[in-house]
């Protein structure tokens, strides 16, 4: 579809933050494991997808290595692009007004959308799904290598502008702008080229709302070791645009050597700013596992089975901390929480959270199974996807209690959870289909199929870094 560059679509989206989700899982017992292909699986753990081919599975172990607390170092890298501004009118949270009123010339503007976005897994795609009509209004190609690709990881701007998807098995990272005032009219024909619903799925490199793609230079070839983790920062809010500016992300991934990497990029145009070394990265063989930001705007990353690293961002130069995880934590997906601590859904072990103040390790009771993907939502509860058995989690992050064990109407490997601008939970099966959850009326959840397999544990909505960042004003 071929839109002209002049009709600008007023833009609106939620000023939110990203508590990252992301895991990968395996059983119901420490005998088990899982695949990243998705299911319950005996003996291994496996991952989908390598380059120049169909995927093959590497197998790793359940144990877990041993990391001190030293600190790692990091490079200054100078920055190597400029950002840039957009005039468009932005968003508002509903109900009183994050954006202060009278803010540039759209003064106080209410939220007009909000969307999720869920990864292909099987076709290296990714879908752009209206929350409020339960629609999928929009399909884009993130890498020329179709399901080798082998997308998983997703994370989208504060603003709800951008989203960029990881592409693990061939090392690529791709941003898709979320409306026509961002998009790039790459051929300056005056128009822009656009996918405008499900089916309607351009070739690589010809959607003109596909911004930038990349390709992590020294990743390390293998499935294993290309990117997850991945998280935003907010930015800096212009208060003549009514924008954000200067907005980053933040993803790991591992070189052949065994060491990780993660990296600043630059959110508008994807341009390497910051890249900091962690040797002997502790992760079961894997890529960082999970990214989520705090609220002093430092990076999280977690290791599959392996260490939790916070990037400190607040010193000059950056550098990082490891944390040694131990052994009955068994991390797979992750958050952090409105407090600044992180979150580890375990496969196989319970829910836990880091207590960064105390530097203790508290496990949630009664939480035990294969559990994936998790978020935070706006009234600090924690929501988690469970494999073993197939069920969503509730727990109070507060009391750091289990709430519920809510039943599902239709189960097969729910995987990724996400919280829209609204407050609805979103849960996606990566057997083909979502779940719209009300928090106070989860019986009543409606299902969207969304074709393809769908293997997911990031931020799909940036409605949850709204759990760990002021709003401007």
């Amino acid at each position: 579809m071929r839109m002209p560059t002049t009709d600008r679509v007023p833009f609106s989206a939620p000023m939110l933050l990203a508590v990252v989700a992301l895991a990968a899982c395996g059983s119901t017992s420490p005998s088990d494991t899982a695949s990243e292909d998705g299911g319950l699986t005996l003996g291994t753990l496996s991952d989908s997808g390598t380059m120049g081919g169909t995927d093959s599975n590497g197998t790793d172990s359940n144990s877990n290595a041993d990391d001190s607390n030293a600190d790692g170092t990091g490079s200054n890298a100078s920055d190597t692009a400029d950002s840039t501004t957009d005039d468009a009118p932005k968003f508002d949270l509903g109900g009183a007004p994050d954006v202060p009123g009278g803010c540039g010339a759209g003064g106080d503007v209410e939220v007009d959308e909000s969307f999720i976005w869920v990864p292909g897994t099987s076709d290296g795609t990714v879908a752009k799904i209206d929350t409020r009509t339960m629609l999928e209004v929009a399909r884009y190609t993130i890498g020329p290598s179709g399901g080798v690709e082998s997308a998983s990881r997703t994370a989208v701007s504060g603003d709800g502008r951008f989203v960029v998807v990881n592409s693990r098995g061939t090392g690529r990272s791709t941003a898709v702008a979320a409306n026509i005032a961002d998009c790039v009219d790459k051929n300056a024909d005056g128009m822009i080229t656009t996918s405008q619903n499900a089916t309607d799925i351009l070739a690589w490199d010809t959607d003109e709302c596909v911004v930038w793609t990349t390709v992590h230079a020294d990743w390390g070839g293998a499935a294993t070791a290309g990117p997850r983790g991945i998280t935003w920062t907010i930015g800096d809010w212009n208060e003549a645009t009514c924008s954000f500016i200067e907005q980053k992300v933040w993803l790991g991934y591992l070189a052949a050597a065994g060491n990780a990497h993660l990296v600043r990029l630059d959110g508008t145009t994807g341009m390497l700013e910051e890249d900091l070394i962690v040797p002997g990265w502790v992760g079961s063989g894997y890529a960082p596992y999970g990214g989520a930001l705090d609220p002093q705007d430092r990076p999280w990353f977690t290791g599959l089975r392996g260490e939790l690293v916070r990037v400190n961002t607040d010193n000059d130069p950056i550098d990082v901390t490891r944390i040694t995880q131990p052994g009955n934590i068994q991390s797979y997906g992750m958050t952090v929480d409105p407090n600044g601590n992180p979150w580890m859904a375990g496969c196989s072990g319970p829910v836990s959270t880091y207590d960064v103040p105390t530097a203790a390790w508290v496990s949630i009771p009664d939480t035990s199974a294969c559990y994936r993907g998790m978020a935070v939502d706006q009234d600090f509860h924690v929501w988690v996807a469970s494999n073993g058995p197939c069920e969503l989690l509730e727990i109070d992050g507060a009391t750091r209690t289990l709430v519920a064990r809510h039943a599902l109407a239709q189960c097969s490997t729910p995987i990724g959870v996400s919280v829209d601008v609204d407050g609805f939970v979103w849960l996606v099966d990566q057997a083909g289909w979502a779940w719209k959850i009300d928090p106070d009326n989860v019986a009543a959840m409606q299902q969207i199929t969304i074709s393809g397999d769908h293997y997911v544990y990031s931020d799909m909505t940036g409605g949850q870094l709204k759990s760990v960042t002021n709003p401007p004003g």
